[in-house]
């Protein structure tokens, strides 16, 4: 059974970093695109970053651009996502997510609704 573990949430304070973890199981998605989303209390579930199936392309939403960065490691069926100078507006559940190609081989990376598989959210506070 296809499975997203994320780790490395926590609470810190404002400015610090953290690195998120998201280790896939059941399934190789090393042709999958994968992406990062993020839920605050009452808010939607909106997109934070994506990364192509070679990792060789990396798409950001304007409020963490330059703070954070993803990564994969295909051999380990690993993505991160390491968030520097955190905000206190960062505070949110993070969910891992994979998407895979369209039936025209097509990617769309940043919305919700190309993804397949979720994992389970870990918590990432930040205190001002």
């Amino acid at each position: 059974q296809e499975q997203l573990v994320e780790s490395g949430g926590g609470l810190v304070q404002a400015g610090n970093s953290l690195r998120l973890s998201c280790a896939a199981s059941g399934r190789t998605f090393s042709n999958y695109a994968m992406g990062w989303f993020r839920q605050a209390p009452g808010e939607e579930r909106e997109f934070v970053a994506a990364i192509s199936w070679s990792g060789e392309t990396t798409y950001y939403a304007d409020s963490v651009k330059g703070r954070f960065t993803i990564s994969r490691d295909n051999a380990k069926n690993t993505v991160y996502l390491q968030m520097n100078s955190l905000k206190p507006e960062d505070t949110a559940v993070y969910y891992c997510a994979a998407e895979p190609p369209d039936e025209r081989g097509v990617f769309y990376y940043v919305g919700l609704a190309g993804y397949k598989y979720w994992g389970q959210g870990t918590q990432v506070t930040v205190t001002s």
